[in-house]
């Protein structure tokens, strides 16, 4: 006798930029569910007093999720249904499945080859017309401090080892892939290790135990490292990277997450050109990633059975 499903699902609200996409790619796979659809800010009471699931990145701006018994969150960092207040427990928390390591990693490496490569410095000899030789520096043989050993923490790690680079992970609990990272620390260790980085890569969830971890004293203890964040931008202390750049802890910061996004106009990390900045795109969210990461949870709750993906609400990933 197949085991009886967990909750019955059968109306789907979409809350997304592409949530047409989306929708079309449910009702294709699945055509007995009903979907509606929006921008997660135009997502009204109506919608998610109709819904048994919600599909989204973040919570819609109303007072309840209404009857809403599971919320499948689109990202990897789930902070958003956490925070200003945690997601009520009665309704299951998953996350998607798709692998966002792959092209984080490549953001990181790319930004780590454009300071090593002075690609800034000499774009603006050349519109400015100016010869103006520097000498490059390669990643061989220097030192990448990786704080988050996860799937992206892992795929980070993957490429600069590749270039030559001695590869060291951080982790709440000093756990990692040994093929992967030379050295394996645990957190406690952080300000010691982070010492020894001239790569500090941030690639951790935002939980209670993670915000605020890279304290003004973890990147006093830096020795001219470049910072680069493509975790979640309250992890480390913003307001100080500045002073830090300006003391010679950090050399230069890469940062594709902010404490507040949009970051705000008046924020100094846009005028300094020790910083590159963007706007937090270092891991998109694909139609297909999302689609299946949905329905595979979605198997699981017919057939009864808790999904792979679903969030461990005390460690809030």
């Amino acid at each position: 006798m197949a085991s009886p499903a967990l909750f019955p699902v059968r109306r789907v609200v979409v809350g997304s930029t592409q949530h047409e996409a989306v929708r079309a790619a449910l009702t294709a796979a699945r055509p007995d569910l009903d979907t509606r659809g929006a921008r997660y800010q135009d997502v009204t009471a109506d919608d998610l007093a109709w819904a048994d699931a919600y599909i989204g990145f973040k919570r819609p701006p109303v007072p309840t999720m209404g009857t809403v018994r599971w919320v499948h969150c689109t990202g990897a960092g789930v902070d958003a249904w956490f925070s200003p207040t945690e997601l009520d427990r009665s309704i299951l928390l998953t996350r998607s499945s798709e692998s966002f390591g792959p092209m984080i990693a490549e953001w990181a490496l790319a930004r780590a080859l454009a300071v090593a490569q002075r690609l800034r410095e000499f774009d603006a000899a050349q519109f400015e017309r100016r010869w103006a030789p520097r000498d490059p520096h390669l990643l061989r043989g220097t030192t990448a401090v990786i704080v988050g050993t996860g799937d992206v923490g892992g795929h980070c790690g993957r490429l600069f080892a590749a270039l030559g680079c001695h590869v060291i992970g951080v982790s709440r609990t000093g756990a990692g892939d040994a093929a992967v990272f030379a050295e394996r620390h645990p957190v406690s260790a952080l300000t010691q290790v982070a010492a020894r980085a001239d790569w500090l890569l941030l690639m951790l969830p935002l939980t209670d135990d993670t915000r605020g971890l890279v304290t003004r004293e973890v990147l006093a203890a830096c020795r001219g490292a470049v910072l680069i964040n493509g975790g979640r931008g309250a992890v480390v202390d913003e307001a100080a990277i500045p002073d830090a750049l300006d003391a010679g802890w950090l050399r230069a910061a890469a940062l594709d997450v902010f404490a507040v996004e949009p970051l705000p106009a008046t924020s100094p990390l846009w005028a300094d050109p020790r910083v590159i900045v963007s706007p937090h795109i270092s891991g998109l969210t694909t139609v297909e990633g999302t689609v299946a990461g949905f329905l595979e949870c979605l198997t699981s709750i017919e057939a009864g059975a808790t999904p792979r993906w679903t969030v461990d609400r005390d460690r809030q990933y």
